[in-house]
């Protein structure tokens, strides 16, 4: 199961499970780089 994900910005994101996980990157998307959108099947994909 994949948990975290460091974006390139330099923020470590995670969650208790790849939802929460996905829930996180993409609230942090929407705040800190709304031009970016990425689909579930992406931030896993990338994620650790």
């Amino acid at each position: 199961m994949k948990t975290r994900l460091t974006c390139p910005c330099g923020v470590l994101l995670t969650g208790k499970d790849e939802d929460e996980l996905v829930e996180n990157v993409q609230a942090h998307l929407r705040e800190q780089h709304p031009s970016h959108e990425y689909t579930r099947e992406q931030i896993l994909f990338m994620a650790l």
